[in-house]
């Protein structure tokens, strides 16, 4: 059993790509449901809409990359507007069925051979679409140490797509500790309550609603620019639950719990791979008990496992506050 190998790559994927788009999907949940208490099971959708509209106006149409990342935040907004103004006036769950079913819209649509020549169908869209951006990579070379390995490309996301998530998450800090931010809170425990006070409640949780939704799409293009491809099926009901998970993980309701939530999220997922799948090709697992096509299978049975637990024993997650946020809370 390599275990500088197992420590490389766990290290590697706790601060790595994928931790930085599920920071960045959880941050968005955590203004929805975290602060106003919106439940999108939705966020899967405005991944697609960000990485989508990275990609084809490159691809397609041939504009700039940073003309694309315009037409992805206003696209975002337009989703948020159209999933919010039918919904948001009624109780959440009506949210919740909308936003799961407008997400598999948005995939489906983009599966729709009807669309292949500019959405690419079930294939995706794959090409350089992220040149420009890739030609400011200062680091080439790449990084390779005993303990952290990327490649020229992807270190150059890393850095870049670590940097914002600190300004989000600053900016959200910002915000929700805000007047702004206090009317937030109250309208998740109690809106009937913020309404006779005079406030707008459905303009706030619209507004929670776009800026969630845009924050969503920020990770949908980190999606797309790091694997420079965009398949329809990376963005389904599961990504969505992931992204909760890594929510509740670190903690509903706290500003840095998406990204602490992130990090621990991947580390056990690729830790227990790891162990898992060098134990079994070692001998020190034998075969008839777990085989190496079934490693895959197993750690997420894992971390379900301690998903339950955490829910049994700390359902607030591990920063969170039960007495600002109880999850098991009875309406």
């Amino acid at each position: 059993m390599d275990i500088l190998f197992i420590i490389q790559q766990t290290l590697s994927a706790t601060l790595g790509v994928n931790a930085i788009i599920f920071a960045l999907a959880a941050i968005g949940l955590n203004m929805h449901f975290g602060y106003t208490g919106l439940l999108n099971f939705g966020q899967a959708g405005f991944l697609a809409i960000g990485a989508y509209s990275v990609a084809v106006p490159v691809i397609t149409f041939g504009l700039s990359l940073w003309v694309a990342l315009l037409i992805g935040i206003f696209n975002s907004i337009i989703f948020a507007l159209l999933l919010g103004v039918p919904t948001l006036r009624l109780r959440a769950d009506y949210l919740a069925i909308v936003t799961i079913a407008a997400a598999e819209i948005v995939r489906q649509i983009a599966r729709s051979a009807t669309f292949n020549d500019s959405l690419g169908g079930s294939d995706g869209i794959t090409g350089k679409f992220g040149k420009e951006f890739f030609d400011l990579n200062p680091f080439k070379e790449g990084l390779t140490t005993p303990i952290l390995r990327f490649n020229g490309n992807d270190l150059w996301v890393v850095i870049t797509g670590w940097i914002l998530v600190a300004i989000i998450t600053f900016i959200m800090w910002i915000m929700v500790n805000s007047p702004w931010g206090r009317v937030m809170r109250a309208i998740r425990e109690d809106e009937d309550a913020v309404r006779s006070l005079g406030k707008n409640v459905y303009l706030y949780k619209m507004q929670s609603l776009i800026i969630g939704g845009v924050i969503g799409s920020i990770a949908g293009f980190v999606y797309a620019l790091s694997r420079q491809s965009v398949q329809p099926d990376n963005y389904g009901t599961a990504l969505t639950f992931f992204a909760y998970t890594v929510l509740i993980l670190g903690g509903a309701a706290r500003v840095f719990a998406p990204i602490v939530g992130a990090m621990i999220f991947w580390f056990l997922i690729v830790f227990i791979e790891q162990v898992l799948r060098a134990g079994v090709t070692s001998n020190l697992i034998p075969d008839w008990l777990i085989g190496v096509n079934q490693v895959g299978q197993i750690r997420f049975m894992l971390m379900g496992l301690g998903l339950m637990l955490l829910m049994i024993f700390r359902p607030q997650g591990i920063f969170g506050d039960k007495k600002e946020l109880a999850l098991d809370a009875k309406a």
